[in-house]
């Protein structure tokens, strides 16, 4: 019975040093496998696919230790399969053509090979398509792995010839499966080590891993080994000894990939649907994951326009004085100004106005002919121009309209100059909401285009 701290390996000389306990613990069967009943439950394709031994090449597709590598491991087993993994961080061509020169002869003997490729988003383009060609005659299976949307990171040539499973991050019930199950096993796991958690020590790692297995159980390795040792000869780990060996919730954000722009699209959702405790939440989401502060002001300065717009005048303004406080003050009591502008933006009236105009208008500039200027709002800087008319008729808005006075109030479209080109007369481009402050511009619209035509 290996101890805590022993190591693996026979002989009298203590053998190698024993592997980490997440890849002790690695399931060997379908039926160890926990989590992924969407792609591997019972009566789903691929767990038909394998039990049938007729695998497709894939691409797995999903967070950090949520069983990618596990899965693949157990397909090449279970259909009997030659298996060789590649890391796309350390592995190039020659690599590749060693594992397919490895691949080949066994063909020729009547056996599969399979080729795990981990990361398979970190291999250019050339490295992609030198896997191609033995993909296509069979002589590996391809299995490869990634964090990243495959979508922009394989190859189309590649992804159309696998198929794409996706993975999801563990939940609760699973991560606990799986400590539960390494606490008791004596050969694999800590069993018999003497090692022993308390249930809401186990609450919290459960919580804390986020749906990572490997974190999970590192984690549960490294408290077991901090524990202190009680009389009883018991290492029993408490909520604080969990605590410090994670320090921090494992996350699955990353700035350059899926989960930066997810998260960014629900903040931008959720203040645009008027829900101040998402978007707050959200926002803490992206400032805690290290999210550059002036990207969330820039989203915030293009949400003031695109979705408050004139429904609320003050909004533009105070999303920019929110970005220039940023700025000014930096990290970490920018989170001041940044939460200050999204509760403001979440709570204010709704208004789609100004992107609707400029839509409107810029089909008209697209799909209809750009016609001159009228001839009377044309700048005339010359004796020339004058002559040809250039700016003759143009009525001055401070003195030729007797309606206009100091609130602005403009008179009737009948009475004022046609300022668009012939074509497009009548063409109303912008239509206020009856939301916030635009029930008020509704109400001089509504009077200014009185009697047009």
């Amino acid at each position: 019975m290996l101890g805590l701290f022993d190591t693996g390996g026979s002989g009298d000389t203590g053998g190698t040093v024993r592997a980490p306990l997440a890849a002790r613990m690695r399931p060997r069967t379908l039926d160890e496998f926990v989590g992924q009943d969407q792609i591997v439950g019972p009566g789903r394709a691929l767990r038909r696919a394998i039990e049938a031994d007729a695998i497709p090449s894939m691409i797995l597709w999903g967070p950090p230790g949520t069983g990618k590598t596990t899965l693949a491991q157990i397909i090449a087993a279970q259909t009997g399969a030659h298996f060789s993994a590649l890391s796309a961080v350390s592995a190039g061509v020659a690599d590749l053509r060693r594992v397919v020169a490895d691949a080949a002869k066994l063909k020729a003997a009547g056996r599969r090979s399979v080729l795990f490729i981990d990361e398979i988003h970190r291999f250019n383009k050339a490295q992609q398509d030198a896997v191609l060609p033995y993909v296509e005659d069979g002589t590996v299976t391809l299995i490869g792995a990634t964090t990243e949307n495959p979508s922009f990171e394989v190859n189309s040539a590649l992804l159309s010839r696998s198929r794409v499973f996706v993975l999801n991050a563990l939940g609760d019930d699973d991560v606990r499966t799986l400590l539960e199950r390494a606490l008791a096993d004596p050969e694999r796991g800590l069993g018999g080590s003497g090692a022993a958690i308390e249930p809401a020590a186990l609450d919290a790692l459960v919580n804390l891993a986020n749906g990572d297995a490997r974190v999970a159980l590192g984690t549960l390795e490294f408290a077991a080994a901090a524990a202190p040792l009680d009389a009883a000869g018991v290492r029993t780990i408490g909520p604080a000894t969990i605590a410090e060996a994670l320090q921090k919730r494992a996350r699955t954000y990353d700035k350059g990939g899926d989960g930066h722009y997810d998260i960014i699209s629900a903040f931008i959702k959720t203040v645009r649907g008027s829900d101040p405790d998402a978007a707050i939440y959200y926002l803490a989401r992206m400032i805690e994951s290290g999210e550059d502060p002036l990207f969330i002001a820039r989203r915030l300065v293009i949400l003031a326009s695109e979705d408050i717009g004139l429904a609320d005048r003050h909004a533009l303004p105070l999303v920019m004085a929110a970005q220039q406080a940023v700025h000014f003050v930096g990290m970490p009591e920018g989170f001041y100004p940044l939460a200050h502008a999204t509760i403001y933006l979440a709570t204010a009236p709704k208004s789609n106005t100004v992107g609707r105009a400029y839509g409107a208008a810029l089909a008209d500039v697209t799909q209809t002919r750009n016609d001159l200027v009228p001839v009377h709002l044309r700048n005339a800087p010359t004796p020339l121009m004058r002559k040809l008319g250039y700016g003759a008729g143009y009525k001055y808005a401070h003195t030729d309209y007797a309606q206009m006075d100091a609130a602005g109030d403009a008179p009737p479209a009948a009475e004022l100059q046609p300022n668009l080109p012939a074509a497009l007369r009548g063409r109303y481009y912008v239509e206020p909401t009856r939301q916030g402050d635009e029930a008020r511009l509704r109400a001089w619209f509504d009077e200014r285009r009185k009697g047009s035509s």
